[in-house]
């Protein structure tokens, strides 16, 4: 049995190193090149997607797009899981057309790889097949979850710089109008003067007034502002802008009130956070401090009684 689990790990390693090296210097044809330039042409031409990145077509990503186009061929996902993928690799930064690609290519890739790595580590520790089988396992659910837990972590840690920038950027903003500037040049003044500070709402404002300037209706470009992000506080934002373009009353009053209501909910975020800190430190205090304060304690006692019970 364990000859079996080895030549099976040795083969499964084996073609896997194939796919790959295949995948990575497989020759193309003259005629799907010339397909490839007619349909990103007639892609560009028709509807050319808005992105700050500029690491596109490089060779990372080239490679990155290589390993992913025969899985995406292979499994192809529906309609409803490719659009929430999108959305979710968008929320947490990245706008490339090859990211949904490659994200499934590294969770299948974990998917397959882990179990590999446990069943070859199994077989050199000449595990039981049981125990073999109930590792493998454990990895196979690690490597599938794996994927959604960072990118999870990642929207999660985006969505939190976007929200800390977000005061002020709406403080610089409220300055800018009233200096007389208009929404979308104050707009560009935020994402020039924060970039430094808060990269995250600049490259989000700077993006929303570039689809703007392209030809985009403001409501519409807002709207994907606060899609692209997912923050609530954005949200409500975008809300208050498109109502205060709608009915004509002043920007500047109303981002200056929506500002000092951020603040206001920024206080409340921290005073609850600091009520948690107490709940959240009893699990590690009853786990670590508790024993050793007991040991430090009542260790000096114990030995005391065991020396006078030993004599007597």
């Amino acid at each position: 049995m364990l000859i079996l689990i080895t030549i099976s790990t040795f083969v499964c390693i084996s073609l896997g190193l194939m796919g790959v090296y295949w995948l990575l210097y497989k020759p193309q044809s003259a005629a799907t090149e010339r397909l490839k330039r007619l349909g990103e042409r007639a892609t560009s031409a028709t509807s050319t997607p808005i992105s700050l990145d500029d690491n596109d077509n490089g060779p990372g990503s080239d490679l990155a797009e290589r390993l992913a186009s025969p899985l995406n061929r292979l499994l192809p996902p529906s309609a409803a899981e490719a659009q929430k993928l999108q959305k979710q690799l968008m929320q947490a930064g990245f706008r490339s057309q090859i990211a949904p690609g490659v994200y499934r290519a590294i969770q299948l890739m974990t998917m397959a790889g882990f179990p590999a790595i446990v069943a070859l580590a199994c077989a050199l520790l000449a595990k039981p097949l049981a125990g073999a089988f109930l590792w493998i396992l454990s990895a196979f659910i690690v490597g599938f979850f794996l994927p959604r837990y960072a990118l999870g972590r990642m929207i999660r840690s985006r969505q939190q710089l976007v929200r800390w920038g977000l005061a002020d950027a709406l403080d610089l903003m409220v300055i800018s109008i009233e200096a007389g500037l208009g929404l979308n040049a104050a707009m560009m003044k935020v994402s020039s003067e924060l970039k430094e500070v808060h990269p995250d709402i600049c490259e989000e404002f700077e993006l929303a007034n570039l689809e703007i300037r392209v030809g985009r209706e403001r409501d519409e470009a807002l709207r994907n502002l606060a899609e692209r992000t997912g923050v609530d506080d954005l949200r409500s934002l975008v809300a208050m802008l498109i109502q205060t373009d709608k009915f004509g009353t002043s920007i500047a009053k109303a981002i200056r009130a929506f500002s000092d209501s951020l603040r206001t909910k920024r206080r409340q975020r921290a005073e609850q956070a600091a009520q948690k800190a107490a709940v959240k430190l009893l699990f590690p205090l009853a786990c670590f401090l508790f024993p050793t304060l007991f040991i430090a304690i009542l260790g000096p006692a114990a030995l005391q009684l065991m020396d006078t019970l030993g004599k007597m």
